[in-house]
Order: structure tokens, then sequence, then C-alpha cells
């Protein structure tokens, strides 16, 4: 897929571009299996060949990552080539949370687009590090990917104005995991990390979808009544435990970025009731079908 508004890949690193930098060891598993790779870009590469020899597909458009609940909305993506277990490939840890399924779909778009579908992600709180968590993200662009669709449930910080199963394109985000991906001098622009390009096409998908800016935490506690007050005083729309860090990832190869919210239920303190994850789950399971013809039909438009 050409792409013109692509940015170039950052020349910081030698798997994005010319060498630089002294290797680091980062340890990553393959099912049961612990081996150790001089750096984690080398790893994304090394993970990106397997993928390509696997599902048969040399090189992909776009990738996704569906977050918790949005699994069921990937059948409406394409017509899948090849699903496998992350475990399959170098480097991806197994899935630990309920509602990620910890498989990779290969998938053809109606537009004849390859797809990349991540059924799941790693979070900073399962207590792996950084690495495996953006480890999915630097596969896909080193499988070819140029543009990056991050899906995720968010709790609501603007009652007065969302509901639950409401979609939010994320405009901006904060960070506050007290983590970042890249590290050295990698002085990534984050101006626009969520691409202004991509979120038009969302909004002629559908044209009620609202903005907001997405507050990242590490997790896993959902947050205080507090702390939702705080977010909401410092501009946050929406809260959750990822899409952050891949996103400064996908920023950093290059890739465009589209950030896409559920919001799966309020704030914590700001309708009096208490938070759990099965919550989050059926909200997904009740949308999905919707959610899916968002994706789909945003995809075809790439």
């Amino acid at each position: 897929m050409t792409n013109p508004t692509r940015n170039a890949p950052c020349t910081c690193h030698p798997a994005w571009g010319s060498l630089g930098g002294a290797p680091r060891t980062f340890a990553g598993r393959t099912g049961n299996l612990l081996h150790v790779s001089k750096d984690p870009y080398a790893l994304a590469v090394d993970a990106a060949a397997a993928l390509k020899n696997v599902t048969g597909v040399e090189s992909f458009d776009v990738a996704l990552v569906m977050g918790s609940g949005w699994v069921a909305a990937a059948e409406a993506i394409g017509t899948t080539v090849a699903e496998i277990a992350v475990t399959d490939l170098p480097g991806f840890a197994p899935p630990a949370v309920a509602g990620h399924a910890g498989r990779i779909r290969a998938v053809t778009t109606g537009t004849g687009r390859n797809a990349l579908i991540f059924l799941g992600r790693t979070h900073l709180y399962e207590g792996l590090g950084v690495e495996p968590v953006v480890h999915g993200v630097r596969t896909a662009l080193a499988a070819g990917a140029g543009t990056v669709v991050l899906t995720n449930a968010a709790g609501g910080l603007r009652p007065e104005t969302q509901r639950v199963g409401d979609p939010v394109l994320i405009g901006d985000h904060i960070n506050l995991t007290g983590a970042n991906p890249l590290t050295g001098a990698r002085f990534v622009d984050l101006t626009s990390v969520y691409s202004p390009r991509l979120r038009a096409l969302a909004k002629e998908s559908d044209p009620s979808l609202a903005e907001g800016v997405y507050v990242a935490f590490r997790g896993p506690t959902y947050e205080t009544p507090a702390e939702i007050r705080m977010c909401r005083a410092i501009g946050g729309d929406l809260v959750g435990m990822s899409t952050a860090l891949e996103a400064i990832a996908a920023r950093e190869g290059g890739a465009e970025v589209l950030g896409l919210s559920l919001v799966t239920n309020p704030g914590a303190g700001l309708v009096g009731e208490p938070l759990n994850h099965e919550e989050v789950l059926e909200v997904g399971r009740a949308t999905a079908a919707r959610m899916g013809v968002l994706l789909a039909d945003v995809v075809g438009k790439l």
C-alpha cells in the first residue's frame, strides 16, 4: 500500500534505518521457551519473518490491535487467510487477560488490502516490562504495515456527553503509565500521534464519532475517584491501561496511527457504581457488530 503521508522511518535504530546505539538485552518468550535477543527491534524483525513464513503473506498494509471486548468485531474486517497463536512467533507472551484471545489473524479485506489483526495485547501491568507491550506493533511494522489501528475498552470521563457503548476517536493521549518504549536520544515528534487524516476517514464512515483525549494508566487497579477527577481536570475524556505506549512505538517506526476507544463504563465515582472487568467484556459483546462494521469501513478507505 502506498501512503504518501507516512513519515519516513526513524533512522536512530538499525531496525528502522541506519546503525545507531549499542544493542541491549531483551528476554522474549516463545511458548514455554525463554530465549534472548540482543535487541528488541531485531526480535521484531525475526517475528515478522516468521509471520510471513507461516501466513504466506509477504507484506501487510495495515495492523489492528483488538482491545478488551473488541475481538468479535474482527470478524467483519475481511476473509481470514491464516490464524496462529501469538506464542508461535518469537518474543510474544501468552495471553493473560480475559477478552484477549492471544491469536494473530492474517486477513484480506474487501478492497484487497492485507490486514494483520492482533486478537488481544500484552499490558504493562502484566509485569513483563515495556518491550513486550509494543512487540506486536514493532512486528507489524517490520512486516510492512504503514498504518496501525489501536482499539481499547475505556472508562468514560464525560458522562454528560458519553454513553456506555459509544465509540470515541482518540485525538491525543496523556501517558501516566510512568513508562516509555523508547530509550536514549530518540526524540520522536508526537504532535499528531493520532493521524488527523485517519480520523477524518473514520468520521466519513461514522459522522457521529466524537473525539477525546485518552489517559493511560499502568493498572491493573481501576482508578480512584480522585484520580478520575484529576484526569478530567487535566483534559482527559477517556481512561484505560493500554494504547499510549503502542502509539509511541508506531510513530517511532513511521506508521500512521488511528486510535479508537469503546466506552464500557463511566469512570470511578462518576455514577456511584463499582467497576469490574466482566462489565467491560459484556459491553464489547453487545456492540461487536457495530464496531466491526465501523472498522471494516475505515480499513476499506485506507
